[in-house]
């Protein structure tokens, strides 16, 4: 099959690690594939596995991008393209212009997100031929949009994997940023914006320190807000309450594996999740989570122990400390855990969703 992967992303997050482990995995399997970038994206050498010659730089600026779907449409009719997959929503009505031009192009999309699609989606993208929700929600919020014969739901994947090396390099994470090597260090990577519960973490720390005062807490993401002054509230809020030196404040981590080696536990304090990659990562870190009930948690956890109330620091404090004191049932929660993301959640049950998909399709227009 010849697939082109379409986004408009400038930044790197979850949905782009879906987006490049996709193109890689069908790659592998024989696939030609090709994506369609924004020039000022800053991600591309992500995507180095890519041949130059099948990589278009199209600048969607907004939903009805026309003059970039002409681009693509010709781009589609030179590479005798099969499937256009694209994945982000502003991309999706430009992507339907194109493949209506182009004519014999089979359009899908992947929702990432569980906020809604516009009214007008439900006739703009008419020419959908499957759309794609990354948890049983996001379908089920598709299908104010799309009929039920046309959605589908390919949860996200990921190598399971652990490098030979995983335990050493969590001692050196901890080395590298100071952090006591008898700390029980729990660990939260995302976006820092209020919507990803940052503020409800740093509340539930001050809690958990008093009744496990050896608890470190280390928070790693990005602030894309004006002049950073979301990570400055936070960190005031955690000298405010006098637990500042028990934080460790990261930007983005390029390679995630040292810091969930390090971890004694994962906590995503999320008011909102689709999917949530970071806390399959943790799953398949063998690392036991404490998750927010989100739809995206209740997706990847079967253990209601292990869910607390969104925007509740105390009911989040009270699991994590518990977690931490106890160390055999935080070591047989992180293997539970593990084993379940093996089994639902791999990589290759991700590719073989869109292999099987995409198959189904071509061979339903011959």
């Amino acid at each position: 099959m010849r697939i082109l992967q379409i986004t408009s992303a400038k930044n790197f997050g979850g949905g782009e690690r879906h987006f490049r482990d996709l193109a890689h995995g069908l790659m592998q399997r024989g696939h030609e594939v090709f994506v369609a970038i924004r020039p000022t994206n800053q991600w591309q050498d992500r995507l180095d596995f890519i041949p130059k010659e099948n990589i278009l730089f199209v600048s969607i600026r907004n939903s009805f991008g026309m003059f970039s779907a002409k681009r693509i449409a010709r781009f589609i009719q030179r590479n005798n393209i099969d499937i256009l997959h694209a994945h982000a929503a502003r991309d999706y009505i430009a992507a339907s212009v194109a493949a209506r031009v182009a004519k014999n192009t089979k359009l899908v999309i992947t929702r990432h997100v569980l906020f809604p699609l516009k009214p007008f989606h439900k006739i703009a993208l008419k020419n959908v031929d499957r759309a794609i929700g990354v948890s049983p929600a996001v379908a089920v919020e598709l299908a104010n949009i799309f009929p039920r014969n046309k959605i589908a739901t390919i949860e996200n994947g990921l190598d399971v994997t652990l490098p030979e090396n995983f335990a050493e390099a969590g001692h050196e994470f901890r080395a590298f940023h100071k952090i006591p090597v008898d700390a029980r260090l729990v660990l939260a990577i995302g976006e820092l914006k209020p919507l990803k519960g940052q503020i409800d973490l740093v509340l539930a720390a001050a809690e958990v320190v008093k009744k496990v005062p050896s608890a470190h807490f280390c928070i790693a993401g990005v602030d894309n807000s004006g002049g950073r002054r979301f990570r400055r509230e936070l960190r005031r809020l955690a000298s405010t309450l006098g637990v500042a030196d028990h934080f460790t404040w990261l930007d983005w981590i390029e390679d995630t594996r040292p810091a969930f080696s390090a971890a004694d536990l994962f906590v995503s304090p999320s008011h909102s999740e689709s999917f949530g990659l970071a806390m399959l990562e943790a799953m398949a870190s063998e690392r036991a989570v404490i998750a927010t009930r989100t739809e995206g948690a209740k997706t990847l956890i079967d253990d209601t122990r292990l869910l607390v109330p969104i925007n509740e620091p105390v009911a989040m404090a009270t699991a994590i400390a518990e977690l931490l004191a106890n160390e055999d049932l935080r070591a047989k929660t992180a293997r539970t855990l593990r084993e379940r993301a093996k089994r639902e959640f791999s990589l290759e049950k991700f590719i073989d969703g869109h292999e099987k998909l995409y198959a189904e399709l071509l061979e339903g227009s011959s």
